[in-house]
């Protein structure tokens, strides 16, 4: 009966080990969280909160972190890169189990983004673009495609002057474009501008406009209504077009350009980047002719991919979003559709 009763408990005993073996090896592929697996802590780092947009993009990670049962450590650099570095490394230190970031400008990560390597730790980069001497020191890039959103506003322009038979309001011979660009040295003011530029270039009527003025409006409302009153003061009767790097930078300039007694979206034709639903609405009410979309809605792409990740899979090195561009006469019948 000893024996027996001996045997019973070693039995026991290893069905107990064989269970807990199971769990660690979930817990070690990183998976989803749950019962029986270790649940995924992700250190995010966003660059702030300058515009509808980048709130949008914030409330979509933070929900679909919910939504996928990983730990978000989230911090706001509050638009300076020093602050982001720091974060990281906090994240590094706190043993996170995949980092996130959205960087603020391209350039400056390499060291901090070696220590992540080095720590085993991989890293995600969301939203805009890094310029490294290793590529290896990222494992992902989900976003959205900024030099094709640059080819596109140049393609929508090029269409509709010529669809709407639009003549210079100096009597020239070519349209007078200003630009309201973004954050100097972030990737995605650079190659939003690559990319108009590119389109303009290989047009066959790129001898039909003329860049008036370029300045940066940081990509927030405030600072693209004071360029474009600078703009207009400058330039005022000659100016046709207006390309903002964002919605909110175009918002401002709608303001300066009313203020100057002038009609935005019929006396200067206006074109911006992000699609949100207050240039929806400036586009109902006539102020606004079109906007590119630049979708901020990343969050379940992100969390899905750093599961996978995690769990050692295989994953694309750049993975865009779905984007679209949508003209004044669609601004009505889309806004009720729009989640951001």
């Amino acid at each position: 009966m000893k024996k027996i009763i001996a045997l019973l408990l070693a039995a026991a005993m290893m069905i107990v080990v064989a269970g807990c073996g199971g769990g660690d090896q979930a817990a070690s592929k990183g998976g989803n969280s749950g019962s029986g697996s270790k649940q995924i802590t992700m250190g995010f780092s966003q660059i702030g909160a300058e515009s509808e947009w980048r709130t949008a993009n914030t409330e979509s990670i933070k929900q679909a972190a919910k939504d996928a049962g990983i730990n978000l450590q989230f911090s706001d650099a509050q638009q300076k890169q020093e602050n982001q570095i720091k974060a990281i490394r906090s994240f590094i230190a706190q043993g996170v189990d995949i980092i996130a970031f959205v960087p603020i400008v391209e350039t400056g990560w390499d060291t901090v983004l070696k220590e992540a390597k080095d720590a085993k730790i991989p890293v995600v980069v969301v939203d805009r673009d890094v310029k490294l001497s290793d590529d290896s020191l990222y494992v992902a890039k989900i976003g959205t495609d900024s030099i094709k959103e640059g080819n596109n506003v140049f393609k929508w322009i090029d269409e509709y002057m010529a669809k709407e038979k639009k003549t210079p309001r100096d009597g020239g011979s070519q349209y007078n474009v200003v630009v309201l660009e973004g954050t100097v040295g972030s990737s995605v003011a650079i190659r939003r501008q690559e990319g108009f530029k590119d389109a303009l270039a290989k047009s066959a009527n790129a001898g039909k406009y003329n860049i008036l003025a370029s300045q940066t409006g940081e990509f927030t409302r405030q600072k693209g209504q004071e360029v474009m009153e600078s703009f207009l003061k400058s330039y005022g009767p000659k100016i046709d077009i207006l390309f903002a790097y964002n919605d909110d930078m175009a918002l401002g300039a709608i303001q300066a350009i009313e203020k100057a007694g002038l009609k935005p979206g019929k006396d200067i034709t206006i074109i911006s980047i992000d699609g949100v639903k207050g240039m929806f609405q400036a586009m109902i009410d006539g102020k606004a002719n079109c906007t590119v979309e630049c979708n901020p809605l990343q969050g379940p792409l992100l969390m899905e991919t750093a599961k996978k990740i995690l769990a050692g899979e295989k994953v694309e090195k750049l993975v865009y979003v779905d984007e679209g561009v949508f003209p004044a006469d669609v601004a009505a019948k889309t806004l009720p559709e729009r989640k951001y």
